[in-house]
Parts: C-alpha cells; sequence; structure tokens
C-alpha cells in the first residue's frame, strides 16, 4: 500500500474510538514513528476491544503464523495491549491514542530517539486538532478532583469525588513520569513539578508495569502522591464517568494536554468540579500565593487589596488553599450539584457527535 495512503487510512481507523485521533499533518508524521509500516498494516486490521490471539488468527488467517510475534513487538513499541487473567488466554487490543500510544513512549521516563521526534509532533498537533478532539461533543474526557481543607476526610465531600475510597476500591496501582512534562522537557520547555505521578489502575496500570513503564504501588502510596502533588500546585485530574476510574493525571496550567489546552485555545477539554475557589475578604492579606498557584489564572489580588476569584476560570481543584496561611481561600459549592455522567451517557455522547461529524 502506497505510505501516505496507509498512514492516512491508519489515522481514520484510529479515530473511531471514544478518544479518537483526528487527522492532521503532525498525526501522519506521529504515526510513522509509532507504526513500521507492516505493523501500520496490521493495526488497521486490530479490533479496539480486547480480542484473543485464537479470535484474531480466526480474524486474519492470512497473517496468522506470525500474528503473535508481531503482537509482541507491537506491545512493546505501546501500540497494542496485552492482558489477562491466570490460565487464560491472553487478550490483545490496539491501543488508542489516550490513554494509550500518545503516553506508552514517555511513562518510563526515558529520553530515547522516539521521545525526542514525538515531543515537538504531540505540541504540534494539540493545535493542529487534537485540542478539539478532547473537547469533542463538550463531554471532555477529564474531569477535576476537588481538594482542601474542608473536603480533607470530610462528610462534606461529593461521593464520586472522594479520593480515599476510589482510590481503595480499584484492583491494582501504578505509578509512572507525567508524558506532558516530558513533552516539554524535550523541547526545552516546561516547569519543575515533580514527574512521577501519573496514576494508572485496574488492567491498564498492569499492563504499565508488565511493560516497564510504571511500578505497581499500594494504595497509601497513591493517596501519599496525591498529598503531595496537591500541596505542589498540581491539579488532580480523574476519567470524567461516574464510577469509574482507570486514570488520575497530577496536572500543571503549562504542560498539561488538558489544561494548557484549555488555558490557551480556549476549549473544554476538562470539566470542572462542583466547586469554587471562595475567599474570605476579613482574612485575605493580600499575600499572592494563591494567584501564583493558580493553574488557570483563575485568582488574583485586585486593587481593594483582597484575592478575587474569576468564576468563569476556575476549575474548583483547591490548589489554592493548602498554602493560604491564614486559610481565607477554601472551596465552597457552586450551588448545583452536577454529577459526572454514567459510562453509557458518556459514550453516546461523544459517539453521536463523531457519528454527526461524519454526515
Amino acid at each position: 500500500m502506497e505510505e501516505e495512503k496507509l498512514y492516512s487510512d491508519l489515522a481514520n481507523h484510529l479515530d473511531q474510538g471514544i478518544v479518537g485521533a483526528p487527522t492532521s499533518p503532525a498525526l501522519i508524521e506521529i504515526l510513522k514513528v509509532l507504526f513500521p509500516a507492516d505493523q501500520a498494516e496490521l493495526a488497521l486490521r486490530l479490533p479496539m476491544k480486547n480480542t484473543t490471539i485464537s479470535e484474531l488468527k480466526e480474524m486474519l488467517p492470512d497473517v496468522a503464523g506470525s500474528l503473535e510475534e508481531t503482537l509482541h513487538t507491537m506491545v512493546k513499541r505501546g501500540t497494542v495491549y496485552t492482558g489477562g487473567r491466570p490460565g487464560q488466554e491472553r487478550k490483545y487490543r490496539l491501543l488508542p491514542s489516550v490513554v494509550g500510544w500518545a503516553e506508552t513512549p514517555f511513562w518510563a521516563g526515558k529520553e530515547t530517539d522516539v521521545t525526542k521526534k514525538l515531543a515537538p509532533l504531540w505540541i504540534r498537533y494539540r493545535e493542529e486538532a487534537y485540542g478539539k478532539e478532547l473537547a469533542r461533543g463538550d463531554m471532555p474526557v477529564m474531569r477535576v478532583l476537588p481538594v482542601s481543607r474542608t473536603l480533607q476526610d470530610s462528610r462534606e465531600v461529593l461521593p464520586f469525588d472522594a479520593l480515599k475510597p476510589l482510590v481503595e476500591a480499584v484492583s491494582y496501582r501504578a505509578v509512572a513520569h507525567c508524558p506532558c512534562r516530558l513533552m516539554r522537557k524535550s523541547v526545552g520547555e516546561g516547569c519543575d513539578h515533580e514527574l512521577v505521578n501519573c496514576l494508572h489502575f485496574g488492567g491498564m496500570g498492569r499492563y504499565m508495569v508488565e511493560q516497564g513503564l510504571a511500578r505497581e504501588v499500594t494504595s497509601e502510596e497513591t493517596l501519599k502522591i496525591l498529598k503531595e502533588a496537591n500541596e505542589g500546585g498540581l491539579v488532580h485530574l480523574a476519567d470524567n464517568v461516574d464510577g469509574h476510574i482507570g486514570t488520575i493525571c497530577n496536572c500543571c496550567g503549562c504542560c498539561c494536554v488538558f489544561l494548557d489546552t484549555q488555558n490557551k485555545m480556549g476549549l473544554h477539554t476538562a470539566s470542572s468540579s462542583n466547586y469554587l475557589a471562595s475567599v474570605d475578604a476579613d482574612e485575605c492579606v493580600a499575600c499572592g500565593t494563591c494567584e501564583g498557584r493558580c493553574p488557570m489564572g483563575a485568582i488574583a489580588v485586585k486593587e481593594a487589596g483582597v484575592a478575587e476569584v474569576d468564576e468563569a476560570k476556575c476549575i474548583g481543584c483547591g490548589v489554592c488553599t493548602p498554602t493560604c496561611e491564614t486559610e481565607a481561600v477554601d472551596l465552597a459549592l457552586r450551588g448545583e450539584v452536577r454529577p459526572p455522567p454514567d459510562p453509557m451517557a458518556f459514550m453516546s455522547v461523544r459517539l453521536k457527535q463523531e457519528s454527526t461529524s461524519d454526515t
């Protein structure tokens, strides 16, 4: 198959997921780095749902003899997922962009020829097409998990925002390096925030550890990582689906594909929490600490000598609260509580938008 058509077809195939990969010049270059031609041809025929080798060989009889070897190579390259319970036949599926091949080259924290090529391409791709993909259908793939003094170990926290129960309920926990900060670092930009706090759970976390991309952590260590991230000024972002948690990113406003894109492009790439930062004017000493920490530029000390919150920009993360020495700033409920969407609502909106855009 002619090269340009091969990668154009692959881009279209990868764009069929809940988080797709809309075609752009940067994407085509990304795919050429990640998928050598023979693997690109196989990827075009691979499903995005877990499928056993036996099932795949029935689907693809013409490549059955070399299928396992090629899949193993693609697993190592980070373009195919594999997992399975002990004693059962392992399953494979083509990874999506996120959570998937956007991150796999970076999770281990090693700078390679591949990461050097990919980093500037991914930054370009955000602007060309990927930012809009993350916000497609006005249904972001991630949501803010709020943390503040008032909510910490409190009955006031909404059940779908309670970090400790969420972390303790998952079957497996893993931590890796932050791909977004590593991408920016690779091109000589970014910040000095901690890198090893990209958290993944369940089967994806297990896959990452098996492939040497992450290390397993306990629930206690996970909560410690989250506490340190919040104190360090990072925002917790989790799957924007009620009753499910596969990922918690710890994000900065300058590097994060979700927050940085929302800041620079004005796209709704991360759903705000049900809380807003609120300032007690009597306690505020106008030190400016909260202003410096806010990743969205939503809080600032005004001429009146009091920090004020721009409610339109505030995402309700609580990053402004832990270092306020006078405890003048905290989180308060916005008013109407909106839980994250259930899985069917989330998928129907995203997929409905896809089908609409295709007509």
